[in-house]
């Protein structure tokens, strides 16, 4: 029960701390790229790396997005199979795919991992920020870390529904 209870509030908390992250890497990125029209079209001076710091924010939103949507179970589904089966057997499906989805996450992550600590990786630098690109890189693995959390915690909560509903 204390463990549930606190990966649980775990869970909470690591989506609590995505959405205020999103939410500055996007306020960040509404910034960069007003700066970079006010100055490339009023004072034809525009930032040089604007464009590159603006994707690398784009995708960082766009993982953290992911990482929420699996945080409450907003992702996309097909659920003609599920709603064909009563609730016991949508369950049992429910808790396969999930388990099966979380092992997705887990393999991704550690081939994104193995594949940031490459030394070629790891030596690639950004073409107008000269910044190294493996920090960037890594939000890849960080984040399929993040959902697999998330994606196991949603998981007990199944398994546990599943049990409460059987007794």
């Amino acid at each position: 029960m204390f463990i549930h209870a606190l990966i649980q509030s775990l869970d909470r908390a690591l989506a609590s701390v995505e959405r205020l992250v999103a939410i500055a890497l996007t306020a960040a990125l509404t910034a960069i790229m007003i700066t970079q029209v006010i100055l490339r079209y009023f004072f034809n001076a525009p930032l040089f790396w604007a464009e590159e710091i603006a994707v690398q924010l784009l995708v960082f939103i766009t993982l953290i997005g992911l990482s929420l949507l699996v945080h409450g179970g907003q992702l996309v589904t097909i659920d003609f199979l599920s709603q064909a089966l009563g609730p016991r057997g949508r369950g049992v499906l429910s808790i396969a795919l999930g388990l099966g989805f979380l092992m997705l996450l887990a393999f991704v992550a550690k081939l994104g991992w193995d594949w940031v600590m490459r030394a070629d990786v790891r030596l690639e630098l950004g073409a107008t920020t000269q910044l190294p690109r493996w920090y960037n890189y890594a939000l890849l693995p960080g984040a399929m870390l993040a959902m697999a959390f998330h994606q196991f915690a949603a998981l007990l909560r199944q398994v546990r529904g599943l049990a409460g509903a059987r007794a």
